[in-house]
């Protein structure tokens, strides 16, 4: 998601991205980190990575990206969708959901280790995830279920 605290700079359709007007727009390491490598396919699909390039301010992670635009130190970026949902639309500020056909899916997966195939909690807690309470849950967050 491109996300904004300023419930006025991003549009429904990301337009903002190709007509300027901010100063710095944060992305995770997208060497590191899902989100950083979706955002950069976006912007390379639409054309304006290169003349973003120089507004980066690169966080480490999408924890520390959300807290560069939470604070103001980037006017915009990329965040997870779940970190700025509330009740099932964005809580503050103003974001556009990057439509999924442009950027390679980020997939969200739980598995048991061999250590816990025994393992009654381990087995309990993937079938809660599985059931549809859990699943509900998952997509009020913005996740899609596989």
């Amino acid at each position: 998601m491109l996300w904004s605290a300023d419930a006025r700079l991003v549009d429904a359709k990301g337009e903002v991205l190709k007509k300027g007007g901010f100063k710095h727009l944060s992305l995770a390491n997208p060497k590191t980190a899902p989100y950083g490598a979706a955002g950069l396919q976006v912007m390379n699909k639409l054309g304006v990575a290169e003349s973003i390039k120089p507004l980066i301010v690169q966080g480490e992670n999408i924890s520390q990206t959300h807290q560069f635009i939470s604070t103001g130190a980037a006017e915009l970026g990329f965040v997870a969708y779940s970190q700025v949902i509330k009740n099932g639309a964005i809580g503050s500020g103003s974001g556009w959901v990057v439509p999924a056909n442009l950027y390679d899916p980020i997939r969200q997966d739980a598995v048991i280790l061999a250590k816990g195939k025994d393992k009654p909690a381990a087995v309990a807690l993937m079938n809660y995830l599985k059931g549809e309470k859990a699943q509900a849950v998952i997509k009020s967050f913005g996740y899609e279920l596989r």
